[in-house]
């Protein structure tokens, strides 16, 4: 229902394509941001000073873009952002601390997709549908989207994503082992994935329900 309503005015041409970029913009300036936040913030209270002493327990951009990541964003929608620095050894409960840290950004995208687009439920009952305000359905619309897909992203088992650090702690500890010795290898991997697009159509399948129930629940 959303996509049709915004298709309803029409191609916006050169001023889509503009908001499109600027929503990118926004979720390397905010999105990116928030996520690392949020795990530097959650090993804090889990008794980890790590990031804190490198600087990344901060909403400050510039200390968590990573170059290659954010280039991922813009040509495909999802990326990622310098991992925080972690110390399991100082939380007080490594298993739980490991869980929650490592949860807790891709949490906070899913956070961030759902409120965005409950701000678009609210626009839509109280601004006037001219022009502009498609534009600004675009602008939030493509973050709402970006985040939920970030999420996605960050919560598949493979390293150095956040779901292989979830997956870690209930995996055998050889096979932990054997997949950290050969972790650049899969990394590798990884960016083939996406590269060829291959990741793109696994996150579609695990995106698009997520995406569709949010919409549901905000009746759109």
């Amino acid at each position: 229902m959303l996509n049709t309503m915004i298709n309803n005015w029409g191609n916006l041409g050169f001023l889509d394509l503009v908001f499109l970029f600027m929503s990118y913009a926004l979720v390397i300036l905010v999105a990116l941001p928030v996520h690392e936040y949020a795990h530097a913030y959650t090993a804090y209270r889990m008794g980890d000073n790590t990031a804190r002493w490198n600087g990344r327990l901060t909403m400050n951009p510039f200390a968590h873009l990573d170059i290659i990541g954010t280039i991922l964003i813009f040509v495909f929608g999802f990326g990622y952002a310098k991992p925080v620095p972690v110390n399991p050894r100082n939380f007080r409960n490594y298993k739980t601390g490991m869980l929650l840290t490592s949860l807790a950004g891709p949490m906070s995208n899913l956070v961030m997709g759902f409120m965005t687009l409950s701000v678009i439920r609210v626009l839509f009952v109280v601004a006037p549908q001219t022009q502009a305000f498609a534009l600004i359905i675009i602008l939030l619309r493509t973050f709402a989207q970006i985040n939920v897909m970030l999420a996605v992203f960050n919560l598949l088992p493979i390293p150095p994503l956040d779901g292989y650090r979830i997956a870690s702690n209930f995996l055998p500890a050889k096979w932990v082992y054997y997949i950290e010795r050969y972790q650049w290898y899969i990394t590798m991997g990884l960016f083939l994935l996406i590269a060829t697009g291959m990741l793109g159509n696994v996150i579609g399948a695990i995106y698009n329900p997520i995406y569709s129930l949010f919409l549901r629940i905000l009746g759109f």
